[in-house]
């Protein structure tokens, strides 16, 4: 199947940005979460460098609360692509029982995603990293720019960023400073899906609706984990057809009622959709402006 045009273009863009990534920087890795857009990242950087292997280091920041589907997914992709991956937890965290249950949201995000991922950079040395976000998910993530500036303690600030004009990305670094990169910026939820039906890019079974055990809370379906009983103890449990839209912690992830089972009726279902897809995040809504504030401690 041919790529429609505004996908030829998103594509070339995301292309460009990745080879000036690798121009420009000595040590920058893939930041792999094992979702649909990490998928199209995977996608872009092999066609960036076809027929080369992919030159970035994959690096997945595990909070080891995913779904069991994910990490299944992770590790055979990893082993088709052949991917150099580093799988990093914040140890001592998860040591002391970081979660949401007692810590709350925020706190445990700090931890287990935040302060995992400034630990893994800084203990690998990487200078710039790759990451999936779209300036379409959330109002914080509008401010990016591609090329989006972190100072020497790896927090960002939307007044210091660099001018982008005419597509020119400046990558210069003082010692410590680092890089966060924003391939797919431009791209739209619709686009994504879309380019996965084209590409026929394999995705985590998550995404596609089935009977699942949830919580309902209003119109948030939260998961059932039989290995955890903090997700439905003391509360209805429901079996309901349904799949997600954006996958995390599964604390911290609802679904959404569809009978979309595949790609072309997923592509269906995203025409009419008039929600964003981190309307199902939990974390991202823990406090007012709770995703800028994550951003400036150094989460992506």
């Amino acid at each position: 199947m041919h790529l429609p045009t505004n996908l030829e273009q998103l594509e070339a863009e995301s292309i460009f940005i990745m080879r000036e990534v690798a121009a420009q920087f000595e040590r920058p890795v893939l930041m792999y979460s094992v979702g649909k857009d990490s998928s199209v990242l995977l996608r872009l950087a092999q066609k960036a460098f076809y027929p080369g292997k992919i030159p970035f280091t994959a690096l997945h920041v595990d909070t080891a609360y995913k779904f069991p589907e994910m990490y299944e997914f992770r590790d055979r992709m990893a082993t088709e692509l052949g991917l150099n991956l580093i799988v990093h937890r914040n140890e001592a965290a998860l040591r002391d029982d970081a979660n949401p249950y007692s810590l709350g949201t925020q706190r445990c995000c700090a931890l287990l995603k935040t302060g995992a991922l400034l630990e893994a950079l800084a203990k690998h040395e990487f200078d710039a990293a790759i990451g999936g976000a779209r300036r379409e998910e959330e109002r914080s993530r509008a401010k990016e720019r591609v090329f989006s500036f972190r100072d020497k303690h790896g927090q960002w600030d939307p007044r210091s960023q660099r001018p982008e004009l005419w597509n020119l990305y400046n990558g210069k670094l003082a010692k410590g400073e680092s890089m966060r990169v924003f391939p797919l910026s431009n791209w739209t939820e619709q686009d994504i899906w879309n380019y996965i039906l084209v590409e026929q890019i394999p995705i985590v079974p998550l995404y596609y609706a089935q009977k699942r055990k949830v919580v309902v809370r209003g119109n948030m379906l939260v998961p059932v984990m039989g290995s955890d009983r903090r997700t439905y103890e003391g509360q209805n449990v429901d079996e309901v057809l349904c799949r997600f839209r954006s996958l995390g912690c599964y604390h911290c992830t609802g679904a959404v009622r569809s009978d979309a089972d595949t790609l072309e009726k997923i592509v269906a279902e995203m025409t009419q959709v008039k929600t964003s897809e981190r309307a199902t995040r939990i974390i991202d809504f823990d406090t007012d402006g709770s995703m800028e504030l994550k951003k400036r401690e150094g989460y992506f």
